[in-house]
């Protein structure tokens, strides 16, 4: 991380452990759209999702991956009509069924958080998290785990901003702080978060293989790829 002032994590599965929030929440979905609407839609919304049920993987391909939560909602109100619910039905169905997980009581941390940022800051950067997911759960997320004090700034789904693989996380997040992009690093377990860094001109992008992407996924557009955030070498 020499040279970089800025670093820049995704959230889910980069910082906190993706399955235990939204593999769960994907199969309650598909399970209460199938009681809702009496139709046989879950595996319809499990494909769109880019979820096996069976196992509770995500693919990275898939919807689950790196799609803001308005969006996955609209997607799945899409499944609903192209199974043959009509569109006021639909809109019902949706609305009994749809829920947003819990973040503070799903959110499981991938390493010591606040070591981690405390080691990052001490070395003289600045720190600020890019995530699909929405502003009020991704605040609560981080204060509950203590470490909200130390993000410098944060960009989420619902900010107006557009979202990954687009450069413009990186790009405001940067402006925000007044760090040039090149002097940013960008950590995250998908290609979408280091095609985001890619195309903002991010000084280091890194992979991390806790979350949906595996090597295969991360190695063509990453610096480096790492087991875990815990692994980051902070001099």
């Amino acid at each position: 991380l020499d040279d970089i002032d800025l670093v820049i994590f995704d959230k889910d599965g980069t910082i906190i452990r993706f399955g235990p929030m939204w593999s769960a929440w994907a199969i309650a979905l598909g399970e209460a759209l199938e009681s809702a609407s009496g139709r046989p839609v879950a595996d319809a919304v499990y494909a769109m999702l880019g979820v096996d049920p069976a196992s509770g993987t995500v693919l990275p391909g898939g919807g689950l991956a790196a799609t803001a939560m308005a969006r996955l909602r609209d997607q799945t109100l899409g499944v609903l009509l192209a199974s043959g619910v009509a569109a006021e039905e639909a809109e019902r169905v949706l609305e009994a069924a749809w829920h947003a997980p819990d973040p503070v009581a799903t959110a499981e941390p991938l390493t010591d958080l606040a070591a981690l940022f405390d080691a990052l800051r001490a070395g003289g950067r600045r720190l600020a998290l890019a995530t699909s997911d929405d502003r009020d759960p991704t605040e609560r997320t981080m204060a509950a785990l203590g470490v909200m004090d130390q993000i410098d700034a944060l960009v989420c789904a619902d900010d107006g901003i557009a979202g990954k693989p687009a450069p413009d996380m990186v790009l405001h997040l940067c402006a925000v702080l007044g760090v040039a992009p090149g002097r940013s690093a960008v950590v995250g377990d998908t290609a979408a978060d280091l095609l985001m860094a890619r195309a903002a001109g991010a000084g280091l992008v890194i992979g991390v293989l806790t979350g949906v992407g595996g090597r295969d996924d991360l190695a063509p557009v990453a610096d480096a790829v790492i087991a875990s955030v815990s692994e980051l070498e902070v001099p």
